[in-house]
C-alpha cells in the first residue's frame, strides 16, 4: 500500500499517498471541526474562520499568501462542511517545501487584522445574500433546518446576516485556539513525495499548535416535518427527505447503492421516469449524505408549479417501488457507478488527499480502497431493499420553495409513503 501514516509526538497525524508517476503534490490540513460544532450564538464562525485564515500571519499578509502559491503556478483553496474544515494546495512537486511552509504558517499563526475582519465580513454577507437569491441552494438550508430543528447540524454553514454582522475577532481567534489542535488536525498529502520527508518537515514546522481541548458536536436528533416558503419564482423547488444512516452503519454501503439506483444518474429510476418519460423536471436526483452519528436520504426536484400535482405522486411511487423491487441490472449498474467513481477518483491528487484526510478523521484509520470495493461487491439486492425500508419508513421532511399552491399537504404525502 502506498499510503503511510505517522503520528507526531504532539498528536498530529501525517498521512501520505506516494504516486511516483505524477509531477505534482496535493497537500493540506483537515480539521475535525465544522458547522455542527458551533454554538447557536456563533453560527457561521467555522466558515468565517476558514476565510480569515488566509488574511495574514506575522510574516505574510493576505496578498503575499496568495502570491507565493500562485507565483509557482499552484492552486490554493479551502472549504467548510458540517463536520470538516480543510485548507489545501495543489502544485508541482518541487514546490512542496513552499506549500508546507505557507500552510503551516496560516494554520498556526493567523493574525486576523481588524481591517481584514471587516472586509471579509462584507464578503461573507455578500455570499449569504447570493445564497438567498439562489433558490436551489436556499431550499437545502431550509430542509436542513427543518430536519434538525434547533440544532447546530440544522443551522446554515454560512451563518446568518445578523450573527456574521456582529462576529468579533475574539470569537474567531477563540475558535482557532479551541479546535485547531494537533489531536483534531490531519496533514494529508498525495503525489510525487517521500513520506519521511513530509513527516520531518511537519515536525520542524508545526511546533506552535495550541493544546486546548475542543468541543464535541451534539448528538444529531432528526425531527422531520415540513417548511413551505411561498415565493414568486419560475419554478417550485421541492426536497423530500428521510432519516438516513451514519457512515458507520452496517447498511451504509447498501443505502449508498440504493440511492444511486433511485436517483444517481441519467439511467436512474427518477431521471428516467420523472424527466425522460414524463418531462416533469429539468433536475431531479436522490442522494444520501452521511454524518458521524446520523445521515439523510433526500430527493430534490425543481419543476413548474403546474406540474406539482403529477410530480409528487410519481416521486412517492418510486420511493415505494424501490423498497420491494430492484432488478439485477439496476443493482449491478449502481454498484458499477460507485466503484468506478472511487477508482477513477484516484487519478486526481487533490481528490485522493481530500479522501484520506476526511477518512482518517471520520474512521481513525488509513483508507483502504480495496476494502471499500469488497464491501460493495458483497452486497445483495436484499441488502438494498432492507436499507430502503429502513430509511423510507422514517418520518419525512418536506421543504418547498417557490409557487406552492398546488403542492399536496404534508399529511397527504405522508399517507402516500405509508401505503
Amino acid at each position: 500500500m502506498s499510503i503511510k501514516l505517522t503520528t507526531l509526538d504532539n498528536g498530529l497525524r501525517v498521512i501520505t499517498d506516494t504516486v511516483p508517476a505524477v509531477e505534482s503534490i496535493a497537500v493540506g490540513f483537515w480539521a475535525d471541526v465544522g458547522a455542527r460544532h458551533e454554538v447557536a450564538a456563533e453560527n457561521g464562525v467555522a466558515h468565517m474562520v476558514e476565510h480569515m485564515m488566509f488574511k495574514g500571519t506575522p510574516t505574510r499578509d493576505a496578498a503575499q499568501i496568495a502570491e507565493q502559491i500562485e507565483n509557482v503556478g499552484g492552486q490554493m483553496n479551502a472549504y467548510t462542511s458540517r463536520e470538516i474544515t480543510s485548507y489545501h494546495v495543489h502544485l508541482l512537486k518541487e514546490d512542496t517545501d513552499l506549500a508546507l511552509d505557507v500552510l503551516s504558517d496560516i494554520i498556526q499563526n493567523p493574525t486576523m487584522p481588524d481591517d481584514e475582519v471587516e472586509r471579509e465580513r462584507g464578503v461573507i454577507l455578500q455570499e449569504i445574500g447570493m445564497s438567498l437569491d439562489t433558490p436551489d441552494d436556499l431550499v437545502f438550508d431550509q430542509y436542513q433546518e427543518t430536519a434538525y430543528k434547533g440544532q447546530a447540524l440544522g443551522a446554515p454553514i454560512l451563518g446568518t446576516s445578523d450573527i456574521i454582522s456582529n462576529m468579533s475577532r475574539d470569537t474567531l481567534m477563540a475558535h482557532v485556539e479551541r479546535f485547531y489542535t494537533p489531536q483534531r488536525l490531519v496533514l494529508a498529502a498525495s503525489g510525487n513525495l517521500d513520506h519521511d520527508y513530509i513527516v520531518s518537515k511537519a515536525e520542524a514546522l508545526l511546533g506552535n499548535l495550541p493544546v486546548h481541548e475542543g468541543r464535541d458536536a451534539a448528538q444529531a436528533e432528526y425531527s422531520g416535518g415540513e417548511i413551505r416558503v411561498s415565493k414568486d419564482l419560475e419554478q417550485s423547488h421541492i426536497i423530500l427527505g428521510f432519516d438516513g444512516l451514519s457512515r458507520h452503519d452496517d447498511d451504509f454501503y447498501a443505502v449508498m447503492v440504493m440511492g444511486t439506483a433511485l436517483g444517481g444518474g441519467m439511467s436512474s429510476r427518477l431521471f428516467q421516469e420523472v424527466r425522460e418519460k414524463r418531462g416533469l423536471v429539468y433536475t431531479v436526483f436522490a442522494h444520501h449524505s452521511p454524518y458521524q452519528d446520523a445521515g439523510q436520504m433526500l430527493i430534490y426536484a425543481g419543476t413548474g408549479p403546474e406540474k406539482l400535482p403529477e410530480l409528487v405522486p410519481v416521486l412517492c411511487d418510486e420511493i415505494m417501488a424501490i423498497q420491494n423491487n430492484i432488478t439485477a441490472e439496476e443493482f449491478a449498474r449502481a454498484k458499477a457507478q460507485i466503484k468506478a467513481d472511487m477508482v477513477m477518483g484516484q487519478e486526481s491528487m487533490m481528490r485522493r488527499t481530500n479522501q484520506m484526510g476526511k477518512h482518517l478523521i471520520h474512521y481513525g484509520e488509513v483508507p483502504d480502497l480495496q476494502k471499500k470495493l469488497a464491501k460493495l461487491d458483497s452486497l445483495t439486492i436484499e441488502d438494498l431493499q432492507r436499507a430502503a425500508k429502513r430509511v423510507f419508513s422514517t418520518k419525512p421532511t418536506l421543504a418547498g420553495l417557490g409557487p406552492l399552491g398546488q403542492l399536496e399537504s404534508y399529511d397527504k404525502i405522508s399517507e402516500r409513503l405509508a401505503a
